[in-house]
């Protein structure tokens, strides 16, 4: 039986969103900003939980119509027999996102939903669902726009970009799913040398070894779908053990991570090592203007400091001409990308960007520069004094 579905991601990476989502084999499928809708079954639902290195989560339609008010909203969720999707014994919660919501408060909006949910199971059950907005058994999702609703029942649980790898990390961590777009849209191939010159905790790295050894990135964390009444165990297992079955041996991919500081490096080297990956990954301690190429060709992806770990301004505007250097007189034959919300950066390096593709950072608005570095073409002619 279908169902209609709605997997949520980082804004810019969509696109890639859909690709994933055709290979689950749902039906119907939709881009929109911030996310992609489609039609499936349950199996289509845990595939795309297990294998999406994009989503955010996967929200199942529960529910959807028109209203003018609160009240609306409350019997629109009363109405629905929330007994059938959960135990009362699972505490939940309600989060309520509006676009061009005409209501004053939608933290009022969130109370009655939240009313009604509970409302339906005292007169089921004779007993209430606790509320728990740190760490739900079970989330429940309202949209609205202008007049319309749709409420949603969380297949997820925690975001998926908690992949349950990276057990430590410094400070401004990438999200991983935001990682692994960008490193999709590197155009990288398996078997080509990858390198991160910037590396922090790992996150670029840890997500480089799952696509190269083809390990679904949900293989280690556990899922909200398995909490509701509507779970089927028997289908969960054959997704899961398909899964375990396509990952390939252990072996160095072709990897490198570096960083400036020490203590990044050894969180990388602890986050890789838990999860079972240093083995296909090359760490070491270099400056960004020192690290040598391992190879005459490859991409090399970094996520550049906004000032956090290096500094203010004024140490990025010392560096991006070194960097720029550096790249010139290394890198010839390499694809480099960077993301930052700096967008000084290309300018200041004196390298000239083939592309330029705005992605967000959770609500910060960032860039993905492209810039190939052919010998003797890249350097922006300095002007005369």
């Amino acid at each position: 039986m279908n169902q209609t579905f709605f997997a949520t991601c980082p804004r810019g990476l969509e696109a890639l969103l859909v690709k994933e989502i055709q290979s689950s084999g749902a039906k119907n499928i939709k881009q929109t900003d911030g996310g992609v809708s489609f039609l499936g079954d349950v199996a289509v639902c845990y595939h795309v939980n297990l294998h999406s290195r994009i989503a955010t989560r996967v929200l199942w339609q529960v529910t959807r119509g028109q209203y003018a008010n609160e009240e609306d909203l409350f019997q629109a969720a009363y109405k629905v027999n929330w007994p059938n999707w959960f135990d009362v014994k699972h505490d939940f919660m309600v989060k309520v996102t509006g676009v061009k919501c005409p209501l004053k408060s939608l933290e009022f909006a969130t109370l009655k939903i939240k009313d009604a949910i509970c409302d339906k199971f005292r007169l089921a059950v004779g007993s209430r669902p606790y509320i728990d907005t740190k760490k739900p058994a079970v989330r429940i999702h309202a949209y609205l726009t202008e007049q319309d609703y749709i409420l949603y029942i969380d297949t997820s649980g925690d975001a998926l970009y908690q992949r349950g790898n990276r057990k430590a990390s410094i400070e401004a961590p990438l999200r991983e799913n935001l990682a692994a777009g960008v490193i999709q849209l590197t155009g990288w191939q398996v078997g080509e040398p990858l390198l991160d010159p910037m590396c922090g905790s790992g996150t670029f790295l840890l997500e480089a070894v799952m696509m190269a050894l083809n390990i679904a990135p949900g293989l280690n964390r556990g899922f909200g779908f398995e909490r509701l009444k509507n779970f089927e165990s028997d289908t969960w297992k054959k997704v899961k053990n398909a899964a375990l079955k396509n990952v390939k041996p252990m072996t160095f991919q072709k990897i490198y991570g570096s960083d400036i500081d020490l203590r990044a490096v050894r969180i990388a080297k602890r986050n890789l090592e838990e999860a079972g990956f240093l083995e296909a990954v090359q760490l070491s301690q270099f400056d960004v203007t020192e690290v040598p190429p391992a190879a005459d060709h490859g991409v090399l992806v970094a996520n550049p400091p906004y000032g956090v770990r290096i500094g203010e301004d004024e140490d990025l505007t010392a560096l991006y001409p070194k960097l720029g250097e550096a790249l010139k007189r290394k890198f010839a034959g390499w694809n480099t990308y960077f993301l930052t919300n700096d967008l000084r950066m290309p300018k200041l390096m004196r390298l000239s960007t083939s592309k330029k593709t705005p992605l967000f950072n959770g609500p910060l608005e960032c860039r993905l520069f492209e810039i190939k570095m052919v010998a003797g073409s890249n350097r922006k002619p300095q002007k005369e004094l």
